[in-house]
Protein backbone atom coordinates (compact mmCIF):
# COMPACT_ATOMS: atom_id res chain seq x y z
CA UNK A 1 0.00 0.00 0.00
CA UNK A 2 2.92 2.16 -0.67
CA UNK A 3 3.18 3.49 3.19
CA UNK A 4 0.13 5.11 2.79
CA UNK A 5 -2.22 2.25 4.21
CA UNK A 6 -2.97 -1.21 5.86
CA UNK A 7 -3.14 -4.10 3.99
CA UNK A 8 -6.30 -6.03 5.18
CA UNK A 9 -7.29 -9.71 3.10
CA UNK A 10 -5.32 -8.18 0.08
CA UNK A 11 -6.97 -4.85 -0.14
CA UNK A 12 -5.09 -1.60 0.81
CA UNK A 13 -7.42 0.14 3.55
CA UNK A 14 -6.06 3.73 2.91
CA UNK A 15 -4.41 6.76 5.36
CA UNK A 16 -7.15 10.14 5.16
CA UNK A 17 -5.85 11.73 2.52
CA UNK A 18 -4.73 8.70 -0.07
CA UNK A 19 -6.61 6.69 -2.29
CA UNK A 20 -6.16 4.45 -5.25
CA UNK A 21 -5.84 0.57 -5.40
CA UNK A 22 -2.42 0.96 -3.92
CA UNK A 23 -3.15 4.08 -1.67
CA UNK A 24 -0.74 5.72 -4.45
CA UNK A 25 -2.66 8.78 -4.96
CA UNK A 26 -2.41 11.34 -2.57
CA UNK A 27 -5.47 13.68 -2.28
CA UNK A 28 -3.54 17.05 -0.90
CA UNK A 29 -3.56 19.95 -3.59
CA UNK A 30 -0.66 21.87 -1.75
CA UNK A 31 1.66 20.79 -4.64
CA UNK A 32 -1.07 21.93 -6.96
CA UNK A 33 -0.92 25.33 -6.00
CA UNK A 34 -0.03 28.05 -8.63
CA UNK A 35 1.67 31.49 -7.59
CA UNK A 36 -1.85 32.88 -7.79
CA UNK A 37 -3.37 31.03 -4.89
CA UNK A 38 -5.97 29.00 -7.50
CA UNK A 39 -5.36 25.23 -7.81
CA UNK A 40 -3.52 24.41 -10.92
CA UNK A 41 -3.59 28.41 -11.77
CA UNK A 42 -7.30 27.96 -13.05
CA UNK A 43 -6.15 25.99 -16.15
CA UNK A 44 -6.41 22.05 -15.31
CA UNK A 45 -7.47 19.71 -12.44
CA UNK A 46 -5.15 18.22 -9.29
CA UNK A 47 -5.14 14.56 -9.70
CA UNK A 48 -3.04 12.76 -7.22
CA UNK A 49 -0.93 15.79 -6.17
CA UNK A 50 -0.31 16.82 -9.78
CA UNK A 51 -1.68 19.11 -12.12
CA UNK A 52 -3.28 17.75 -15.37
CA UNK A 53 -3.49 20.79 -17.74
CA UNK A 54 -7.12 21.12 -19.53
CA UNK A 55 -5.95 24.38 -21.38
CA UNK A 56 -3.37 23.07 -23.70
CA UNK A 57 -1.08 26.29 -24.23
CA UNK A 58 -0.18 26.07 -20.66
CA UNK A 59 1.57 23.32 -19.09
CA UNK A 60 4.33 22.83 -16.36
CA UNK A 61 3.69 21.96 -12.60
CA UNK A 62 0.93 23.84 -11.65
CA UNK A 63 -0.20 25.22 -15.52
CA UNK A 64 1.57 28.68 -15.38
CA UNK A 65 3.82 27.97 -18.42
CA UNK A 66 2.96 28.92 -21.68
CA UNK A 67 5.49 29.36 -24.64
CA UNK A 68 3.19 30.75 -27.46
CA UNK A 69 1.25 33.32 -24.94
CA UNK A 70 1.97 36.96 -25.48
CA UNK A 71 3.99 38.78 -22.73
CA UNK A 72 1.55 40.95 -20.23
CA UNK A 73 3.58 44.01 -21.77
CA UNK A 74 2.57 43.21 -25.52
CA UNK A 75 -0.77 41.82 -24.19
CA UNK A 76 -1.70 45.96 -23.04
CA UNK A 77 -0.08 47.60 -25.24
CA UNK A 78 -2.94 48.36 -27.40
CA UNK A 79 -4.92 49.21 -24.57
CA UNK A 80 -2.43 51.48 -22.90
CA UNK A 81 -1.79 53.46 -25.90
CA UNK A 82 -5.15 53.73 -27.00
CA UNK A 83 -6.00 54.60 -23.12
CA UNK A 84 -2.82 57.12 -22.45
CA UNK A 85 -2.88 58.65 -26.02
CA UNK A 86 -6.01 58.23 -27.70
CA UNK A 87 -3.83 56.18 -30.64
CA UNK A 88 -3.57 52.95 -31.73
CA UNK A 89 -4.80 49.55 -32.68
CA UNK A 90 -7.54 49.97 -30.48
CA UNK A 91 -8.54 53.47 -30.62
CA UNK A 92 -12.04 52.96 -32.20
CA UNK A 93 -13.09 50.20 -29.67
CA UNK A 94 -10.97 51.80 -26.47
CA UNK A 95 -14.00 51.90 -25.01
CA UNK A 96 -15.50 48.83 -25.18
CA UNK A 97 -12.26 47.05 -24.93
CA UNK A 98 -9.54 48.27 -22.76
CA UNK A 99 -11.60 49.77 -19.74
CA UNK A 100 -10.51 46.46 -17.34
CA UNK A 101 -7.47 48.50 -15.98
CA UNK A 102 -7.12 51.63 -13.56
CA UNK A 103 -4.44 53.71 -15.21
CA UNK A 104 -2.27 56.28 -13.60
CA UNK A 105 -0.64 58.66 -15.56
CA UNK A 106 2.87 59.96 -14.77
CA UNK A 107 5.50 62.37 -14.92
CA UNK A 108 8.90 60.20 -15.82
CA UNK A 109 9.94 56.70 -15.98
CA UNK A 110 11.05 57.48 -12.32
CA UNK A 111 7.83 58.21 -11.03
CA UNK A 112 6.72 54.75 -11.89
CA UNK A 113 6.08 51.86 -9.31
CA UNK A 114 9.51 50.04 -8.86
CA UNK A 115 10.32 46.33 -7.83
CA UNK A 116 9.74 45.63 -3.97
CA UNK A 117 6.07 46.79 -3.65
CA UNK A 118 3.62 43.65 -2.45
CA UNK A 119 1.86 43.46 -5.75
CA UNK A 120 3.32 41.37 -8.89
CA UNK A 121 4.48 44.15 -11.26
CA UNK A 122 5.55 44.18 -14.51
CA UNK A 123 7.64 47.04 -16.27
CA UNK A 124 7.03 47.44 -20.29
CA UNK A 125 8.86 49.44 -23.11
CA UNK A 126 7.15 49.28 -26.02
CA UNK A 127 6.42 51.27 -29.61
CA UNK A 128 3.74 52.86 -30.40
CA UNK A 129 2.20 53.61 -34.00
CA UNK A 130 4.51 56.23 -34.79
CA UNK A 131 7.70 54.26 -33.88
CA UNK A 132 8.01 56.35 -30.44
CA UNK A 133 8.79 54.35 -27.13
CA UNK A 134 6.71 54.23 -24.56
CA UNK A 135 6.56 53.18 -21.11
CA UNK A 136 4.33 51.93 -18.59
CA UNK A 137 3.99 49.05 -15.41
CA UNK A 138 1.03 46.95 -15.21
CA UNK A 139 0.60 45.19 -11.87
CA UNK A 140 -2.63 43.07 -9.94
CA UNK A 141 -3.20 44.46 -6.41
CA UNK A 142 -4.68 41.94 -3.83
CA UNK A 143 -8.31 42.13 -4.74
CA UNK A 144 -7.47 41.29 -8.18
CA UNK A 145 -7.56 44.58 -10.24
CA UNK A 146 -5.42 45.36 -12.74
CA UNK A 147 -3.24 49.02 -12.54
CA UNK A 148 -1.51 50.59 -15.24
CA UNK A 149 0.79 53.58 -14.72
CA UNK A 150 1.77 55.10 -17.95
CA UNK A 151 4.28 57.88 -18.33
CA UNK A 152 3.20 60.59 -20.38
Amino acid sequence: CTGNGICKCRVCECFPNFTGSACDCSLDTFPCMASNGQICNGRGTCECGTCNCTDPKFQGPTCEMCQTCLGVCAEHKDCVQCRAFDKGEKKETCAQECMHFNMTRVESRDKLPQPGQPDPLSHCKEKDVDDCWFYFTYSVNSNGEPNVHVVE
